[in-house]
């Protein structure tokens, strides 16, 4: 629910925005989402007895000396809407939005082993190829017997491990006897 609220409030800041004030909003809500993963800070933002006007000034002064003014007004919109708890979801859907306008896309590889860089690209040649879009994966060290790449914001998910292969040979083996 909160990253269709999320979405709208994206939708409207970015459709009034240019590339640099668009780049300028996703770095600021990023960084603002990770601000508020401290207990601290978002127990200050989610407490009914703090004014709101007190928590918009406080997200404002983390913003630098001039800030955009787009970025001030909206702010203090969600501030009036009692919205800025939607911080994380906006810059979440924001991040999402920007990937899908410049058709390129992060993903992760999770695997036992740490792969060559050669292998990563032809990964990310290969994955090319399959969506058309530009993709950039980074590795992730799991307990994971096998490979498995992620990219969350596409839907794909590609999983390749050994027990699973083994358990297809065996399935494969008893139904052709």
């Amino acid at each position: 629910m909160e990253e269709l609220i999320a979405k709208r409030y994206v939708d409207a800041l970015l459709s009034l925005s240019n590339e640099e004030e668009k780049s300028l909003f996703v770095k600021t809500f990023n960084e603002l989402a990770l601000s508020l993963n401290d207990p601290e800070i978002s127990a200050m933002i989610n407490a009914p007895i703090v004014a709101v006007s007190d928590k918009v000034e406080s997200l404002l002064a983390t913003l630098g000396e001039k800030p955009n003014d787009k970025l001030v007004n909206f702010i203090k919109l969600l501030g009036e809407h009692k919205r800025l708890n939607l911080i994380p979801a906006i810059s979440s859907v924001m991040n999402a939005q920007m990937q899908k306008e410049s058709n390129t896309y992060d993903g992760i590889i999770s695997s036992d082993k740490k792969l060559s860089a050669e292998d990563v690209a032809k990964l990310e040649n290969t994955l090319k190829r399959y969506t058309g879009s530009d993709i950039k994966l980074s590795q992730k060290s799991s307990k994971l017997n096998g490979i498995k790449v992620d990219v969350e914001d596409l839907g794909i998910e590609v999983n390749f491990s050994k027990e699973r292969v083994r358990e297809q040979l065996i399935d494969f083996i008893m139904k052709s006897q």
